[in-house]
This record gives structure tokens, C-alpha cells and sequence, in this order.
């Protein structure tokens, strides 16, 4: 039996995980977190400094354990779900993400369970890269001031102390840099079908996802 596979893309704030895990639960697939993966090594990687070199950082990654239990993603077996998201972390994932090496060892952690498993996969390439041969590929967007809103709201409701401008600084750069990488940048896979969930609320992009795999 061939196994379904769901590549979800899209910018940061698009809304990927939060639809990816009701389509995983409404569907019973697997999700596949995978910007969680990136940002726990980059979580590691910090505790070393911003400074750290090539060859270390290699040697981070092939110490490092990374393991993913529903929603929670544990890092060297410690459960790190909340101190991901932390601002620091979010403002340095696209400089460690666009690591040549860093992607292809995370790819192969995640084609790996993609291969038993039926999952739905959210990040900046899966449809182009890290599963081309998806059964279904989505590319969600919005407005750069919707989605800085959307995680200025996030991050507020969680104690963080931010401003809009900020955050709309930081998804900004990131935009640039996620886009512009060497390796396997964010881009829109060209059978991918296009969701612009600019004033959306979630059911309705839910609802639309769900019409598709009907």
C-alpha cells in the first residue's frame, strides 16, 4: 500500500503548523514538524554562541538527537517545545536552515519517516525538495503585516516582550534569506495548489485543504 504524503509550504506566519496538525488529526496522518527540527538545532547551536564555526557546528549536529513525539520535539531526550519558539531562536533559524549541510542531514531524518509513514510535512521545501513526489502539495502565503501580526499576537500572548515592528523586521529578513539561499530556497513547487490565507480564519483554510484531498 502506498503510503500519502502532504507537503504544506509556505513563509513564516502563513499559518502552516497550526493547519498541518487539525489536517493531520482530522486526516490521521503523522505531522512532521520540520521547522521544529530546525529549530532545535538551532537552539543548540546558540548555546555555543552566534559566532561558532563551520566544523563545530557539524559537530553539534552529529551529536545532537532530535525526536519529534505528536506536538512536542525533544532535543538530546530534553523536551524543548516552548524554548523553540522563543524570539532568539526564531530571529537565527534561517541562518542555520540555509547550512548546506545542515538541511541535507535534517532531509534525511525526514524522508526517512516520510518513507513508513502517511504524513503531512510543513516547511519552506518540502514540495520542491525534500518530497517532490508528495501525493499533495500546498503553498500558503499571506500579507507580510498579517503574518507579522499574527505571531506579534503569538508571541505576546506567551509573555514575550516585543514590538510589531520588530517582529515585522525579523519575518522580513528572514523572507529575504529563506528566499535567497543557495540550497533549496523557499519557493513554490509548480504543481503546488496556492492558499492565500490573508483575513482567512483557520477553518476556512482547513475547509479548503480538505476539499482538495476529498
Amino acid at each position: 500500500m502506498v503510503n500519502i504524503s502532504i507537503a504544506l509550504d509556505g513563509p513564516a506566519g502563513a499559518g502552516k503548523s497550526t493547519i498541518a496538525k487539525i489536517i493531520a488529526k482530522a486526516k490521521k496522518l503523522t505531522y512532521i514538524d520540520t521547522g521544529a527540527m530546525y529549530r532545535a538545532i538551532t537552539l543548540k547551536i546558540l548555546r555555543y554562541g552566534k559566532n561558532v564555526q563551520e566544523e563545530q557546528i557539524k559537530k553539534i549536529l552529529s551529536d545532537s538527537k532530535i525526536d519529534i513525539d505528536g506536538n512536542d520535539i525533544f532535543l538530546d531526550g530534553k523536551l524543548v517545545t516552548e524554548e523553540i519558539r522563543k524570539p532568539e531562536v526564531s530571529n537565527f533559524v534561517s541562518h542555520v536552515a540555509k547550512i548546506s549541510f545542515v538541511r541535507m542531514k535534517m532531509v534525511e531524518l525526514q524522508r526517512k519517516i516520510a518513507a513508513n509513514k502517511n504524513v503531512i510535512m510543513d516547511g519552506r521545501d518540502i514540495g520542491t525538495y525534500v518530497l517532490p513526489n508528495a501525493t499533495y502539495k500546498f503553498f500558503l502565503t499571506a500579507s507580510i503585516d498579517e503574518r507579522a501580526k499574527r505571531r506579534f499576537t503569538e508571541l505576546k500572548e506567551k509573555g514575550f516582550n516585543v514590538t510589531f515592528e520588530e517582529v515585522k523586521n525579523e519575518m522580513e529578513k528572514r523572507d529575504k534569506i529563506d528566499t535567497e539561499r543557495e540550497f533549496a530556497p523557499l519557493r513554490q513547487a509548480e504543481d503546488a495548489i496556492v492558499i492565500d490565507t490573508t483575513g482567512k480564519c483557520i477553518q476556512e483554510v482547513v475547509d479548503e485543504i480538505l476539499y482538495y484531498l476529498k
